[in-house]
């Protein structure tokens, strides 16, 4: 089961930070490569707690849906995500953030297993985990580059 783990520095406060990443429309603004949107659930705004959001996003050339539940809020330090319907067997997404004295630290800790047995572990092996590394990380310094605009709009 692959577990990727990405720290991102973010020059913003924890609030911040914390909000952007759980906004549904910041979501759809870090995922423009993958054409991802809310099409269920949530679809704008903050998730909370028990809220449950379906994604719609371009993959590897194919449309795909995936549910997934918030199911740990803990605010602003973390919260976690499930999937409960889409492409993996199962997926756990924990989002902290940990103040810093000049910003934050977000740290993406995601962990999850593919379908198809061996076929699916080779498929991780091969290229899945190198693309959902890059996804994440992309994801987190579209998000740093958003917070770090907000903040110094607000100290302008």
């Amino acid at each position: 089961m692959p577990v990727i783990e990405h720290k991102q520095f973010i020059k913003a406060p924890i609030g911040v930070c914390f909000d952007l990443a759980r906004d549904v429309g910041v979501h759809t603004q870090t995922t423009l490569k993958t054409k991802e949107r809310a099409v269920g659930g949530v679809t704008k705004g903050l998730l909370e707690e028990g809220d449950s959001v379906t994604w719609e996003a371009v993959h590897f050339g194919i449309k795909q849906r995936l549910t997934a539940k918030v199911i740990f809020m803990e605010k602003p330090y973390s919260f976690v995500d499930v999937m409960v319907k889409g492409a993996f067997k199962s997926f756990i997404h924990i989002h902290q953030f940990t103040e810093e004295e000049e910003g934050t630290t977000m740290i993406d800790h995601f962990q999850y297993k593919s379908r198809f047995g061996l076929i699916g572990v080779l498929i991780d092996k091969w290229f899945l985990e190198r693309y959902m590394k890059s996804f994440i990380a992309t994801r987190a310094a579209e998000l740093k580059e958003i917070a770090e605009i907000k903040t110094n709009q607000t100290f302008d």
